[in-house]
């Protein structure tokens, strides 16, 4: 049995689902989130518990999948998902301008604009180097926040660029270090 899989849900008060054939909407105070779940799995509610079964072992493979997205979408439209991502060097700076478009200044002879999808929600600190994404979707979420990082990703040599929070980098030594 999937350990991930087999964990129940609890389902916060004002949290909806329905499930249309293979989709699972969830509603809650922050919005509503579309997950799919593969053929073959059902959802089952009892007394605010939400349980993910499978028919067989066949389907042992995307038991633990169809869990975690369910409780994503759960978490998401109760509490949302954030990324945190850090703009570190000398003149490397982010602005908001407008409500859904965001430019960098990465030291390239042009400022980067990029613009964001709906459903997403960015905050600036005042310093203009941290950026915090959220948003209900934890998918779109991720794949923003990657999107940010691959603009300018970490030099491991003067570890400059855009980077996670909670990223460790590993610094390396040039070529006159070695001696």
């Amino acid at each position: 049995m999937s350990r991930i899989g087999k964990k129940p849900i609890t389902l916060p008060k004002g949290v909806k689902y329905t499930v249309q054939s293979n989709i699972v909407v969830v509603e809650g105070p922050k919005g509503k989130v579309n997950a799919l779940i593969p053929e073959g799995i059902t959802l089952s509610e009892k007394d605010g518990i939400l349980t993910v079964e499978r028919p067989d072992d066949a389907h042992a493979a995307v038991h633990g999948l169809a869990r975690a997205l369910v409780f994503n979408a759960v978490e998401g439209v109760t509490n949302g998902w954030k990324k945190e991502l850090d703009v570190v060097g000398i003149g490397y700076r982010v602005e908001l301008k407008g409500k859904d478009m965001v430019v960098f200044t990465l030291g390239y002879s042009h400022p980067i604009e990029f613009p964001l999808p709906t459903g997403i929600e960015v905050a600036i600190d005042p310093k203009q180097t941290h950026v915090t994404v959220s948003g209900i979707d934890r998918q779109k979420v991720g794949q923003v926040a990657a999107d940010m990082r691959s603009l300018r990703k970490p030099d491991p040599y003067k570890n400059k660029g855009v980077r996670y929070s909670d990223e460790k980098l590993k610094k390396k030594v040039g070529k006159t270090g070695a001696k």
